[in-house]
């Protein structure tokens, strides 16, 4: 499907676990930021997609 590893994260969190909650939440947007934009997404001109098909 084109997502890197380390972009999907699963963690079971209770709601009566707000502090965990904020600290998965903090983990995982370090985490992504630390990885960039994913290059599988980033749009690319016209041609050079073209290019590589052929």
């Amino acid at each position: 499907m084109g997502i890197e590893p380390g972009r999907i994260q699963f963690s079971w969190i209770s709601s009566a676990e707000s502090t965990k909650f904020v600290q998965v939440v903090n983990e995982v947007t370090k985490t992504i930021k630390a990885l960039g934009p994913n290059k599988n997404f980033v749009k690319r001109p016209v041609a050079e997609t073209v290019s590589k098909v052929a």
